[in-house]
């Protein structure tokens, strides 16, 4: 899978990725299932579909805090990984990458987010903001997350709301 279709928009992005002792194809079955935040996501209330047919598929997310997010899926490919926009209503859309990649019998997890707040316009105005404020906040809310997907993958244990802390923007 080819990636970033729109990432040339963006300065920086933030990454984390982890590795799952389970296969790829069992990494893929769960996170392209339909609400499936609700199983690993420890900062989402609330999944709900709004449709859900690969490529135009699009969900709503509500966080703890009861913001509402819209996930608007723009690539799919079939145990590869997928990209969408997200955005909270009225704002500007984030663009994120979801990857998997077999090792072994293993899977690594790799999410990318090219966070919309302090990532376009002048570098050198934004350069302080994004890294000491955006960049140490989304790369905590991304451990969390690969976090909750591996200890569902791995145990089968539905992750509980703040399950590895609170997060200032969703708790």
């Amino acid at each position: 899978m080819e990636n970033s279709e729109k990432t040339s928009a963006y300065h920086w992005n933030i990454t984390h990725k982890d590795k799952i002792h389970k296969s790829k194809q069992e990494v893929w079955s769960i996170i392209s299932g339909e609400s499936n935040l609700e199983l690993f996501h420890p900062f989402c209330n609330k999944n709900k579909v709004i449709s859900w047919s690969q490529d135009s598929s699009v969900d709503q997310i509500e966080y703890l805090n009861g913001s509402l997010f819209i996930r608007e899926f723009s690539k799919w490919c079939i145990e590869e990984g997928y990209n969408l926009y997200i955005n909270q209503l009225g704002k500007p859309s984030s663009y994120v990458e979801w990857r998997l990649k077999g090792v072994g019998s293993d899977c690594e997890v790799k999410i990318s987010i090219y966070p919309y707040f302090c990532n376009t316009g002048n570098k050198l105005i934004y350069f302080a903001p994004f890294n000491l404020f955006v960049r140490p906040l989304l790369k905590s809310y991304l451990y969390s997350v690969v976090g909750g997907l591996k200890l569902y993958a791995e145990k089968n244990i539905q992750v509980k709301n703040n399950h590895f802390g609170k997060h200032i923007w969703f708790s």
